[in-house]
């Protein structure tokens, strides 16, 4: 059984579904109809500057807005495995166990490439790139990532690549529809992030194209083990590394980046979706050997035989 027929080990009823969406993603729909429907003529920006005088602390505040994907995620795991009456791992992979040593090469990998990246950067032209270096508040930040930003991903990585794609792979019976479906909704739930107000529209080929990256990952590999390594690196390195005033990550990291205002060069945005994926997608596949590319992204998904599986299943 593939990566999406792992759905079929549990039970699932339309409306099991629908509650699990809805109370695990309310927050999500509710942020994007807000800024959709009433956001217009807010300074995103601003409003962050605002809260962040309220709260100078930019630890606390980034434990804040990290700890509500904890308490989701914790939900999300409840209803799969009470709800649906799944196995967590049938969830995370279709392989016989978990294969952490997946999550922690593609989490090197895309730490290895941002540092590199930043690095060349950095030293053509670091004008606009200061040092910020603070031991005790960078200190506490590390410790708040490590422990909180797992979890930020997991939610995102379980709600998006796992469950969602599961659960319409089943439904529409193919694996290109999932795929797409889940990388434009994962591009959307960034839509209220500061880097859109003030990049622009073009910036959501970015996060769409790294929705689309983390989904072919999951359906040639069969699990989310290399999905969930490269999205925690590069949210780590993002928290860490660099931040600017028009982030949605204000953090204290190493670096700050001083511009005013954030470049909107499309290069800045498509060289990473058109140049450094591929590359990553080309390492991953030699590694480990991915084969059948049109079969795993755009073939069916066909309910296997009854006797083939259990619906209290691994």
């Amino acid at each position: 059984m593939n990566y999406i027929q792992q759905a079929y080990k549990g039970e699932n009823e339309a409306w099991k579904v629908f509650i699990t969406l809805l109370i695990v993603s309310g927050i999500f729909i509710v942020n994007l109809i807000f800024y959709v429907f009433f956001a217009d003529g807010i300074d995103v920006v601003e409003e962050q500057k605002k809260m962040l005088e309220l709260i100078p602390s930019k630890n606390f505040w980034l434990a804040v807005n990290l700890f509500p994907f904890a308490i989701l995620l914790g939900l999300l795991f409840l209803f799969v495995k009470y709800l649906h009456k799944r196995s967590l791992k049938s969830l995370t992979t279709a392989r016989e166990k978990i294969d952490w040593s997946r999550a922690f090469f593609s989490f090197g990998l895309i730490v290895v490439i941002t540092l590199g990246l930043f690095a060349y950067g950095y030293y053509s032209d670091p004008s606009l790139i200061e040092w910020q270096f603070d031991p005790l508040k960078f200190t506490i930040l590390v410790i708040i990532s490590l422990l909180l930003f797992p979890l930020q991903i997991a939610l995102e990585e379980y709600l998006f690549r796992g469950y969602l794609m599961q659960q319409v792979g089943i439904l529409v019976k193919n694996k290109w529809f999932p795929l797409i479906l889940t990388s434009v909704l994962f591009g959307m739930l960034h839509a209220a992030n500061p880097e859109v107000v003030e990049m622009g529209p073009v910036i959501m080929i970015f996060y769409i194209g790294t929705g689309l990256l983390l989904g072919i990952m999951t359906l040639m590999d069969d699990g989310l083990e290399l999905a969930l390594g490269f999205h925690f690196g590069n949210n780590l390195l993002a928290a860490l590394l660099v931040t600017s005033k028009w982030s949605a990550l204000q953090t204290d990291a190493v670096f700050v980046y001083t511009a005013e205002e954030a470049s909107n060069q499309i290069s800045e945005i498509l060289i990473p979706v058109l140049v450094v994926y591929p590359i990553i997608l080309f390492i991953l596949a030699k590694k480990y050997k991915w084969k059948n590319w049109s079969t795993n992204l755009l073939g069916k998904v066909v309910e296997p035989p009854k006797e083939d599986y259990k619906i209290i299943g691994d």
